[in-house]
């Protein structure tokens, strides 16, 4: 299983580059200078500059640098590979459906530039044409904290073994709400971290209950429901074998029992960068950080750090992560395209701002679809080709009111199989679990709401894939791109 997992991720480090290119900067569509005349301080160094040196930079995720000649000069033939076959920069939404902000692409003027630079040798040119640097804040991509918050103690991950979860609760300090328009996630040691999320505790949540503030604590795992005792279970579809009775007795975590989720970091993940809205923490919440540690066949050690920018005054919209998930499946051996669906139905009305699709590595495709409350369908998202390496959200350029009685569902498939170049063991029968050989399944997607003191465990409700209401068809209309049909947008 190691050594399939090995091959897998050593594929994706050959092919991706780990994140080249990560964005995209207005240019006019015009021919590029002819191979042999482009040069890098006068060509290059500026597309290098507003896309990829946020993250190819000393101390960042990227493994390598670009900030000078010298940098980039040996990679010249493996960036012309990944900018002409556009495997960077990473984007996997289907660009039918939906529009998004933090869309990442090149121009095709931007990618002939960059071919030209190759095709002519790699030139440097004058240093003098040279742009000026571009200033980094040191260790921050959302500029100066207004506060940091450190694990109070690092912890020591083994060169080998698998390393269950760790959680963390820090302390918050927090005497008054507090307002974050900005968020961002440290590791100590990239190395060994493979995710983190931050999660808000406030003052008069249970969860975690049992842990000691600044001790590392290891949660009980919950026992599997019986399928006997599932009083939630529907009628089986002959039709659709991957909906089997596990899958269709869908096991969750409902949004109230545990913390809210405040910013995360993994392959990909960019940090939470607010406008018009913010992030509530409350007066005497703690802060809570769950860590997925991953053995690389050397001892190390880590100390991650959050930092939080806050608003200078209250917003007029809070934001709120929600999700639709499901627990309750079970991928069959060698199964390439097994289904596992979730819904949610809105208790209110929002306005959605972000998707996020979220699975391990047998992840193959998931799909976003909002069910009005006329019946009409939109799809939100698609990512037809998922990538577990690449954790992208995906921001709406125009965000979306979705009326009071919404349902989001999520349709994800996943390859089980041999074919799948990711797949620790394509044999063995698949559940969920923490571990990246086990799965998840969860559409995660973040709403703004105008009251403050909304409760948000009570803004959606779980329900089994399927539900429709009288007033809702159980035939879908046609999809359509997001934005076209259904919600009205907010301006």
């Amino acid at each position: 299983m190691k050594g399939r997992l090995l091959k897998g991720l050593l594929a994706v480090v050959g092919l991706s580059l780990c994140g080249l290119l990560m964005g995209a900067a207005a240019s006019n569509d015009t021919a590029p200078t002819p191979p042999g005349k482009t040069t890098f301080y006068k060509d290059v160094l500026p597309i290098l500059q507003n896309n990829c040196q946020s993250c190819h930079r000393a101390g960042e995720v990227a493994p390598m640098a670009l900030m000078t000649y010298d940098d980039a000069r040996p990679w010249a033939v493996a960036i012309k590979l990944a900018v002409t076959t556009k495997k960077m920069p990473p984007w996997y939404a289907d660009p039918q459906y939906g529009h998004f902000s933090n869309e990442r692409t090149l121009t095709p003027q931007q990618i002939r530039t960059l071919v030209s630079w190759v095709d002519g040798g790699a030139k440097p040119g004058d240093p003098k044409d040279a742009p000026a640097p571009v200033k980094f804040v040191d260790g921050w991509n959302i500029g100066v904290p207004d506060r940091v918050i450190e694990m109070p103690v690092a912890y020591n991950v083994p060169a080998e073994g698998t390393v269950e979860y760790q959680y963390i609760v820090i302390p918050g300090g927090f005497t008054q709400d507090t307002w974050i328009k900005a968020a961002e996630v440290r590791p100590g040691n990239r190395a060994v971290v493979h995710h983190v999320i931050a999660f808000i505790r406030p003052p008069d949540s249970k969860w975690m209950q049992d842990a000691k503030p600044g001790e590392f604590f290891v949660p009980k795992k919950e026992p599997e429901a019986k399928d006997a005792k599932d009083k939630d279970k529907p009628e089986a579809k002959p039709e659709a074998k991957q909906e089997g009775s596990d899958q269709q007795q869908p096991r969750r975590r409902r949004a109230g029992d545990i913390g809210e989720l405040l910013v995360g970091y993994a392959p990909g993940l960019q940090p939470l960068q607010l406008t018009d809205e913010a992030k509530l923490i409350k007066a005497g919440s703690d802060i809570v950080l769950q860590l997925h540690y991953t053995a690389n066949g050397t001892p190390g050690s880590d100390k991650t750090k959050i930092g939080l920018i806050f608003t200078k005054q209250a917003p007029k919209l809070r934001s709120i992560q929600l999700a639709a998930s499901n627990a309750g499946f079970k991928i069959p051996p060698n199964d390439s395209n097994y289904e596992v669906k979730s819904q949610v139905e809105l208790q209110e009305t929002v306005t959605l701002a972000d998707l996020m699709p979220h699975m391990h590595f047998r992840g193959k495709d998931f799909r976003f679809e909002a069910i009005y409350p006329d019946g009409r369908t939109e799809t939100l998202l698609s990512v037809p080709n998922y990538d577990f390496n690449w954790q992208l959200g995906y921001r709406l350029a125009t965000p979306m009111v979705l009326p009071k009685g919404t349902r989001i569902e999520c349709t994800a498939h996943f390859d089980n199989s041999a074919n799948n170049p990711y797949n620790p063991d394509p044999t063995k029968e698949v559940k969920w679990g923490d571990q990246t050989w086990e799965e998840m399944m969860i559409g995660f997607f973040s709403v703004t709401v105008a009251d403050p003191k909304v409760n948000a465990a009570q803004l959606v409700k779980f329900e089994k894939p399927g539900t429709r209401t009288s007033t809702q068809p159980t035939t879908k209309p046609e999809s359509k791109p997001a934005g076209s049909v259904g919600g009205s947008s907010q301006q």
